[in-house]
């Protein structure tokens, strides 16, 4: 006879899955922001220019970005539990091939497919969270945990890049990943249950292959340009390429039965309202910190260590705003707690104008934290408006269509705001430009939300991607 199971043990899978899934989803937003403080060194490695270090950044978020619609709509297909194996075995092999590359196009090309390999893992570590807790109360809670985690890696990404390059070499950054990524591995294999499969939910390819050329033509011209300069053969290919294949995108997705991305979402001005706010808070936030690392290393000659610790407080100050979102949103309402959010980062980024070189870190870190902490501010009340804006059968689609703006966001940041720091003018007066130019698009994202959500917008207290 086999021994009773007790209640605890039957449980201990749940967790297994839970931290299998915020491991998968914590090493993704880990390579989001522990690269930054490693470009520098990067770049002295193997001798690239700013453009180059771009690539390696927007490599992996242009890959990010173009496949997380369809990485979720294959997990339907063929079960979360097996495309999310297949995502962190790729993520952990891209990782190790990162750590091995020999030259900088290696390096691009090993990032390209490490973004390919985040893009499967969250959506997919999202819908086995939903399958191993059906109920919603359990089900809050685990979310809970799972994006706390995420914005644990987020904020120690600088700070465990620096110490870890510091240490053991740029390598090491993307070593880390190895070991993570065999126990999440092992983890998911022996504990998570299978989704059931939707052999109709059809994959479209025509959209997703229009999607990368026409976010990959978009990065790449903005990039070049400020290398090449604008009137370059290089660039306005770029530029001509992007508007074909988005002319194009359009138009599959219109026709198509299943799209990628529907676009009949964005005829409610809520949902297209928040998704544009979405883009344009990102392209502000990741632009100004690739700019800032460069203007940390290479300006004010500080370590790759010290660096990490520089963007510490901006990224702590994200945790507070974000526990108290909520309770902001219900006593004013979601539109102003975002654009409350997005007008304190404004000012701040105009209050950071007067930085030079040798600027003192204490004549910074004030405006600093209060650019993170309006980011904390407004991403929950603009997340949970945004899934409030659809039926809660379309939900997925619509955290993945976030996604997928947010990630877009990051990619042209970098490429603008990093274009302008690489130009003939040099880092100091390209970050100044950048903060005028992100300030400017924070303070479109709150005249956008006053104007494009009604007048009072209830926000669920379940935690939704609270992330940056």
């Amino acid at each position: 006879m086999h021994a009773p199971v007790s209640k605890k043990n039957a449980k201990l899978p749940k967790w297994l899955t839970l931290a299998a899934m915020s491991l998968g989803y914590g090493i993704v937003q880990l390579d989001v922001t522990i690269l930054n403080v490693a470009i520098t060194s990067i770049g002295k490695s193997f001798g690239g220019g700013v453009a180059a270090l771009q690539w390696v950044v927007s490599a992996y978020t242009i890959a990010f970005a173009a496949f997380i619609l369809t990485a979720g709509a294959l997990g339907d297909r063929i079960g979360a539990k097996r495309v999310f194996v297949a995502g962190f075995a790729i993520f952990t092999l891209a990782s190790l091939a990162c750590a091995l590359a020999p030259t900088l196009p290696l390096l691009i090309a090993a990032r390209a497919l490490q973004g390919f390999g985040a893009a499967v893992l969250v959506p997919n570590s999202l819908a086995l969270l939903n399958h191993a807790y059906p109920g919603e109360q359990e089900r809050g809670r685990a979310v809970s945990i799972w994006a706390a985690g995420a914005s644990l890696a987020l904020t120690a990404g600088p700070l465990v890049g620096g110490g870890l390059i510091t240490a053991a070499g740029w390598r090491s950054i993307f070593l880390v990943n190895v070991p993570t990524g065999l126990m999440g591995l092992w983890l998911t294999w022996r504990n998570a249950k299978e989704t059931s499969k939707s052999a109709n939910r059809k994959i479209d390819l025509p959209g997703q292959v229009t999607a990368i050329v026409m976010l990959g033509g978009l990065a790449g011209a903005i990039i070049e340009g400020g290398a090449l300069g604008w009137k370059s053969a290089f660039v306005a290919t770029g530029f001509t390429g992007f508007l074909i294949a988005a002319a194009s995108f359009l138009i599959i997705e219109q026709r198509t039965e299943q799209p990628m991305l529907p676009l009949s979402m964005f005829e409610n001005r809520r949902f297209s309202t928040t998704a544009l706010v979405g883009l344009l808070v990102n392209i502000a936030f990741y632009g100004l910190i690739f700019v800032f690392s460069l203007y940390f290393q290479q300006a004010n000659g500080l370590s790759v260590l010290w660096t990490g610790f520089a963007f510490v407080p901006m990224m702590a100050a994200v945790f507070f705003p974000n526990l108290i979102a909520a309770r902001v949103a219900d006593r004013i309402g979601a539109k102003m707690t975002i654009a409350m959010g997005a007008g304190i980062s404004a000012a701040s980024a105009l209050a950071l104008l007067g930085i030079d070189q040798g600027t003192g870190y204490g004549s910074i870190v004030v405006q600093f934290m209060a650019m993170g902490a309006g980011l904390g501010l407004l991403v929950p009340p603009l997340t949970s408006t945004l899934l409030g804006s659809v039926d809660k059968s379309r939900s997925g689609v619509a955290s993945g269509v976030l996604n997928s703006m947010r990630q877009t966001g990051s990619v042209l940041g970098v490429a603008l705001l990093g274009s302008l720091a690489g130009s003939a003018g040099g880092v100091i007066p390209g970050l100044r430009v950048a903060l005028l130019i992100s300030a400017g698009l924070l303070a479109c994202s709150a005249a956008a939300v006053l104007i494009g959500i009604p007048r009072r917008v209830e926000v669920s207290r379940r935690p939704n991607l609270s992330r940056p």
